[in-house]
């Protein structure tokens, strides 16, 4: 099958593009999927590197790639609930980046729902609701959201606001039209920001959700008078250092599969979107990840088998 791979840790030059890949098969438990559309994440170029080796452990050959959308192709020993040829959703096994792959954690692709928002919903979907529901954000409460432009800000956003949450975006200048179409109060980031945070929100912030890095912790706590119970990032990589939770394991599967299930009924219904900003053919995943990690995308980047 046609796969990318990668035997050793690096930058981009590390795939390879190749068409001799052996077809996984599946194991007990186990759906083998005919991939119709990858979603890249910056976890994929980060996994490529060797820096969360502690969260996602490589065993080279390596396939890179999390989340996929496509058909069932085939069944391993057990699997009930799904049939050969339904079309889903999920998390693979053995790497997205592939013509096949093997899947556990997944769910069904709703009629309405087109094959590129489903790819890209996995992992964005699950990161928000994950560190929304860490930081306990509810009705009436304000949430500063660094990164809130990005697939998995814009995500967060979508969903606090439909909880009734008041969000405070930071974002470029360019992205700020995008971040009131979804409810946000925009926020330019940068020297200044406290400043401009407590003008958007005099009474103050409850909570923060740093889905950008880059220096957001030390003004995060600050807003937050000193209260580092209520930050979570997904993005510092020195969240240790200063006393803030990083979350970067995913919930326990059956909660996965109930959250991506409203999730994708709320995509399908069009009342939970994930902009796109580019669709590539697999053999240039090398140049897909060189465009997520430079993080000039404005949206998803896709690839297709």
């Amino acid at each position: 099958m046609e796969a990318i791979v990668y035997e050793e840790f690096g930058g981009p030059e590390v795939l390879r593009h190749e068409t001799g890949v052996a077809v996984p098969e599946p194991g007990a438990g186990e759906v083998r999927v005919k991939v119709a559309v990858v979603g890249v994440n910056p976890v994929d170029h980060k996994r490529r590197y060797g820096w969360v080796e502690q969260f996602y452990p490589t065993t080279f050959p390596a396939v890179p790639g999390l989340e996929f959308a496509g058909t069932v192709d085939a069944l391993g020993p057990g699997v009930t609930g799904v049939a050969v040829g339904d079309e889903v959703l999920g998390w693979t096994k053995t790497g997205a980046y592939a013509e096949y792959a093997l899947s556990e954690l997944y769910v069904p692709k709703p009629a309405g729902l087109s094959w590129e928002q489903a790819a890209s919903l996995p992992v964005a979907g699950e990161t928000a609701a994950r560190v929304l529901g860490l930081l306990g954000v509810k009705e009436g409460e304000t949430l500063l959201l660094h990164g809130a432009a990005g697939v998995v800000g814009s995500v967060a956003v979508q969903l606090a606001v439909a909880a009734g949450v008041t969000v405070i975006g930071t974002a470029s200048e360019p992205n700020h039209a995008y971040l009131r179409s979804l409810g946000a109060i925009p926020v330019t980031y940068g020297e200044g920001l406290a400043t401009r945070v407590r003008a958007a929100a005099p009474d103050g912030i409850d909570a923060v959700f740093d889905a950008a890095g880059h220096d957001t912790l030390p003004v995060s706590i600050e807003l937050m008078a000193g209260e580092k119970a209520r930050i979570v990032t997904i993005a510092a990589p020195d969240a240790e250092a200063h006393g803030i939770v990083f979350s970067g394991v995913m919930a326990p599967p059956e909660e996965v599969r109930a959250t991506l299930t409203t999730q994708t009924t709320q995509a399908a219904q069009g009342t939970l979107t994930i902009r796109l900003a580019e669709t590539l053919p697999l053999k240039e995943a090398a140049r897909a990840q060189a465009l997520s990690e430079s993080g000039s995308p404005r949206g998803k980047l896709l690839l297709l088998p």
